[in-house]
């Protein structure tokens, strides 16, 4: 959180800068401030996405007098041929075309070599200018894992079996974000998504039960369900997957925005029961009519 204040407090006293003449200057004599975000996953995506708003909304409060497309300029990098590389190729496509049409600069295939304080620098020999640089690539676990003695993957999460149990200790379970689980119809691990670690937990329920009974212990099967990459207000796309549609459909607008709340619902019932859910859907309706979308302090 106190990342994430820091980062609001720079990005407009980069605007601030930028108005006042104080900041970068583009070749068309225009100020500009340059945000780059390394990484295209979900992660990278939805910030891009949520930046576009941001300078949008920054410019009605009167924050800065910047013309929130032409002078707020984007930057996505990512290492890989395409964003999304965790998602369908097809997800992944319509995604950059709705970046392009926020003027979001997506760069494929360049691999970060170098950040300076006003620069990212790549492999290609391009020289990007950021004012303000976001890391969204990959993930690694906390350190405290390497510092339990069991057998750790490359990422530092713990290494376990089908049963989630450690390779280094039986007793010792592993589920979530934290784990290196097995995919063996995909040949690799399960991906670090709320899904998966929602249904480890349900499995892991059961499996401990078991355990405790002195039963054979299941083996998990992770069951793709899909994935949604929320661009904000602007849109959302997804692939849904299961049984009931027989295989993957593709989704996007106003459906899948309304799946993608739908999905934030369901986890918050799932923590704090219908009851909760409802409060707190309340709660949030009620913030959105009575608060503005950013501080004016």
């Amino acid at each position: 959180m106190a990342q994430a204040e820091r980062f609001r407090k720079r990005l407009i006293a980069a605007c601030v800068r930028a108005q006042n003449g104080r900041g970068r200057v583009g070749e068309d004599g225009r100020p500009r401030v340059d945000v780059a975000i390394i990484g295209a996953g979900a992660t990278g995506v939805e910030l891009s996405a949520e930046l576009r708003n941001t300078a949008h909304v920054l410019s009605a409060y009167g924050l800065h007098q910047l013309d929130p497309r032409r002078d707020v300029h984007i930057h996505v990098i990512e290492a890989g041929p395409r964003i999304l590389p965790a998602l369908s190729e097809r997800v992944s496509v319509e995604t950059a075309k709705l970046l392009k049409k926020l003027d979001v600069d997506v760069l494929t295939s360049e691999r970060v070599t170098e950040v300076t304080p006003l620069a990212v620098l790549t492999a290609s020999g391009k020289h990007i200018d950021a004012d303000l640089t976001v890391w969204a690539a990959g993930i690694t676990a906390p350190p405290v894992l390497a510092t339990l003695g069991l057998p750790v993957s490359r990422q530092g999460q713990i290494v376990v079996g089908p049963t989630l149990q450690s390779e280094g200790d039986p007793d010792i379970f592993a589920f979530g974000d934290c784990a290196s689980c097995p995919w063996p119809e995909k040949q690799t691990t399960v991906p670090p998504r709320a899904q998966a670690a929602h249904q480890q937990a349900t499995f892991l329920y059961n499996a401990l039960r078991a355990r405790l009974d002195g039963r054979p212990l299941p083996s998990f099967a992770f069951q793709d369900l899909g994935s949604l990459v929320s661009l904000g207000h602007f849109s959302a796309v997804g692939s849904l997957m299961g049984g009931l549609i027989g295989g993957s459909m593709f989704i996007e607008g106003l459906m899948a925005r309304v799946m993608y709340t739908s999905l934030y619902r369901m986890h918050v019932m799932a923590l704090h029961g219908a009851v909760g859910m409802a409060l707190d859907t309340v709660s949030h309706w009620l913030r959105r009519k009575t608060s503005p979308r950013v501080k004016l302090h």
